[in-house]
């Protein structure tokens, strides 16, 4: 798997738990007043990235910024800058987006990437447009239903960590960022101990592996060991809300490992 790709799911939100459906029977927990997580890359307990997200729920609407910049020896292989919005509405059962868009600043070719949400499709809106949308591009059926990044990982958050079949973790969520459609398969391994700089205690442990879909060129298509080898994902739970504080991923030039540094829940640290 290219390191830029890898680098843009474990920061934008590779999702390790299926948001909730009107036959799960389950509902949303009540959205603090914000959530502010902050995250550093490193590679060989080398610094390499820092991640933010940044969110509120003000009534019954929703709107997070995300941010991902490469820094170090990450930046030989990839130079990223990306900013990232979405503006949504706070649903009964999840969390429904409305606009997201996102901005790689460092790669000279000031590409906005938006994404209209109608009527349960998700609709690209992309500027100047992608040479190539993916041999196939993603379909109409394939846009339906599925999430941008961001709304994927606050929807997790905000939901107890279960899914129709009862087993935390498990089953897939589509995800669709502008251009690549893709499906991650989640395991559940479990509760463990783990400790960062903003947390340390117990946590579930998640398995999420990448199911390309549609939208990829050939040099872009994960391997099948790509597809074998896990992103793993450690939730901490905080008053109800379902935080990642660690992401940890294989990469051709070594394990990449994103922990939580700051963490500040309903305006509290």
């Amino acid at each position: 798997m290219r390191l830029k790709t890898l680098c843009a799911i474990a920061a934008l939100m590779a999702l390790p738990v299926l948001p909730a459906s009107a036959e799960t029977g389950r509902q949303l927990s009540e959205p603090p007043e914000s959530l502010f997580v902050q995250y550093s890359g490193s590679l060989y307990l080398i610094p390499i990235a820092n991640i933010s997200i940044n969110a509120v729920w003000p009534e019954e609407t929703y709107s997070a910024t995300a941010t991902f910049q490469s820094g170090g020896l990450l930046r030989w292989f990839d130079d990223t800058n990306i900013e990232a919005s979405i503006s949504g509405y706070v649903r009964e059962t999840e969390l429904e987006p409305w606009r997201y868009q996102h901005l790689n600043h460092a790669s000279g070719k000031g590409r906005v990437v938006q994404i209209n949400f109608v009527d349960g499709v998700a609709v690209p809106d992309v500027n100047p447009p992608f040479g190539s949308t993916g041999n196939p591009p993603a379909s109409e059926e394939d846009l339906t239903g599925a999430q941008d990044p961001i709304s994927g990982i606050l929807n997790m958050m905000l939901a107890a960590p279960m899914t129709a079949n009862g087993q935390p973790c498990s089953g897939s969520v589509p995800i669709f960022d502008g251009r690549k459609r893709y499906d991650l398969r989640l395991e559940n391994q479990g509760m463990s101990d783990v400790s960062t700089r903003a947390y340390r205690g117990t946590a579930l442990v998640c398995h999420a592996f990448i199911e390309p879909i549609s939208g990829y060129d050939d040099g872009d298509r994960p391997t099948e060991e790509d597809m074998q080898t896990p992103i793993i994902m450690w939730l901490a739970d905080q008053d109800g809300i379902w935080v990642p504080v660690r992401y940890r991923a294989n990469t051709q030039i070594g394990n990449l490992t994103i922990s939580a540094t700051h963490l500040r829940v309903g305006g509290e640290d």
